[in-house]
């Protein structure tokens, strides 16, 4: 059972890995592919190039069993639309191997604003990372949608290859790849925000030196 968690990682940093390390381990996935979004459709484009966004997300799990980075989305001409990397998936994996897609709640409420969004739960499951408490949809076709689909455990996504809908509570860090960019901006330290690999990199290629504080919302895919 493979996972797909999908960002810009403009940078990468410790609430991205700490969520799909704890997805990882709960759902017993095989590995969790981590996608550096290319062209962010409706959202402007992420500060730091493929090239580098790829370099520190690459150096930020090297050696942790169960990550890789995937680069097709980088690859592909045009919109990064969800919808077009999970097909690619499909084809790739096959029809039977389970496929997961892990998002936030956030994600999850915006579901509705992807391209052709109602082919994404029949290419995949839906594993939402929420923080403890936090709401989820209960109204609209979002709402409908979980209702129908959700199930109550990880053993559930094994019997189908994509479809069911899994929230699982996890350790989301109150961290931002907006505030990350604004500290290094103004000078200040992002140390323990970011692994030291990733530091290094940013440091060695004089990332985000003086760029204006730029809010990143969730991209429509």
């Amino acid at each position: 059972m493979i996972g797909i968690l999908g960002g810009t990682f403009d940078p990468v940093h410790f609430g991205h890995l700490r969520t799909a390390v704890e997805l990882r381990e709960d759902l017993g996935l095989d590995e969790v592919r981590l996608l550096p979004c290319g062209t962010p459709p409706h959202r402007a484009p992420p500060v730091a190039s493929g090239a580098d966004r790829l370099a520190m997300l690459e150096a930020a799990i090297a050696g942790e069993p169960g990550l890789a980075a995937d680069t097709r989305e980088l690859e592909r001409p045009g919109p990064s639309y969800m919808v077009d990397t999970l097909a690619s998936f499909r084809a790739e994996l096959g029809p039977e191997r389970p496929l997961c897609l892990l998002l936030g709640t956030d994600a999850l409420a915006g579901l509705e604003r992807w391209h052709q969004w109602r082919r994404i739960p029949e290419l995949a499951h839906l594993v939402v990372a929420r923080r403890p408490g936090a709401d989820l949809p209960a109204a609209g076709a979002v709402g409908e949608l979980l209702a129908a689909r959700r199930v109550h455990s990880a053993a559930a996504l094994l019997e189908a290859s994509a479809g069911h809908i899994l929230v699982r509570d996890v350790t989301l860090l109150d961290i931002s790849a907006t505030r990350i960019r604004a500290l290094l901006a103004q000078g200040r330290s992002v140390r323990y925000l970011v692994p030291e690999a990733v530091l290094e990199i940013i440091r060695a290629r004089g990332l985000y030196r003086g760029e204006a504080p730029r809010a990143d919302r969730p991209a429509r895919r």
